[in-house]
């Protein structure tokens, strides 16, 4: 069984991970708050100690709009540390596992980018996600990066959340219409991943060397943030969820400003999943149902906080 190192547990992506791996490998699940991926020292003795076969990492800087602020540290978590796990992961023999964006595009045309496509990141988000992975390809051979879009869980600070909350709270919302992407749970990422990690088998490193290094992993089809909320809405309805809404209101970016600039197109393209490692990604709309499914079976969802909406 794999010895699987994996950090930032308390996100959605590495809770969903975690849940998703722990009867699968030797799984070692650690949070921000156990280890700072930022101190050197503290992620080379970890290393040293547990001495994975894979380093998964799912820890990031995620406050988009605060990162134009205080890109400093948005730059330390999404672009310093990564090159400094891959140089601890490689300096062991360690395959590395890292999460990007669709930020790292500028959003142009109307057509899903490509893993070749140039990266011409909008925010400073991006460029610091941009960095981390050309970090991660120049220090290590056996990476895979996978890069994800708009996405959300049943736990955690997102889009979901926040929706579920407005629409039980207001009359009216308004919602951005001219963004287009797919909504992407990270249970739909975390499956990807175990169904990668399922392919390698016990040859992690000669796995991750051949795959090519770049992958993106979304939920199939595409939306706006408008019809997402939308979706919310009807599944909410469908499971009787406290709703006060009435109206959705489409609105254009431009009439809901943000300190930083968002892709109008997020479109990402799933051929590479589908053909090199044979996995189909659910749609958007299944894995949404999905999600709702399981947070009907736990607690109360809380802590939802204001997302593209006005």
């Amino acid at each position: 069984m794999n010895r699987v190192l994996l950090l930032g547990r308390s996100g959605q992506i590495g809770g969903a991970i975690e849940r998703a791996l722990r009867d699968a490998v030797d799984l070692t699940a650690l949070s921000r708050a156990e280890l700072d991926i930022t101190d050197p020292v503290a992620v080379s003795a970890c290393l040293k100690e547990l001495q994975p076969q894979l380093l998964i990492n799912a820890a990031a800087w995620t406050a988009v709009d605060k990162a134009e602020q205080d890109s400093r540290e948005c730059d330390r978590v999404n672009a310093i540390a990564p090159g400094l796990l891959a140089r601890e992961a490689a300096s062991l023999g360690a395959a590395l596992l890292h999460f990007s964006t669709d930020y790292v595009f500028d959003g142009s045309g109307d057509r899903a980018w490509t893993e070749v496509d140039e990266a011409r990141p909008l925010n400073a988000y991006g460029r610091a996600k941009l960095s981390g992975e050309q970090a991660i390809r120049t220090l290590h051979p056996a990476h895979l990066i996978m890069r994800t879009s708009w996405i959300y869980d049943v736990n955690g600070s997102n889009f979901l959340r926040t929706m579920l909350r407005l629409i039980a709270e207001r009359e009216e919302l308004r919602v951005v219409a001219d963004q287009y992407g797919a909504p992407t749970s990270a249970d739909a990422v975390a499956s990807a991943v175990a169904a990668v990690l399922a392919k390698a088998g016990g040859a992690l490193w000669p796995y991750f060397l051949s795959s090519g290094g770049l992958v993106h992993c979304a939920c199939r089809g595409v939306t706006t943030w408008h019809g997402f909320a939308q979706a919310i809405f009807r599944e909410a309805k469908e499971r009787r969820l406290p709703i006060t809404a009435r109206n959705i209101i489409p609105i254009a970016t431009k009439d809901y400003p943000l300190p930083a600039r968002r892709p109008a197109n997020s479109r990402l393209s799933l051929e590479k999943m589908e053909t090199f490692y044979g996995i189909q990604m659910p749609n958007w709309q299944d894995a949404l149902k999905k999600a709702l499914d399981r947070s009907q079976q736990g607690p109360p969802m809380a802590g939802m906080q204001q997302a593209r909406s006005a």
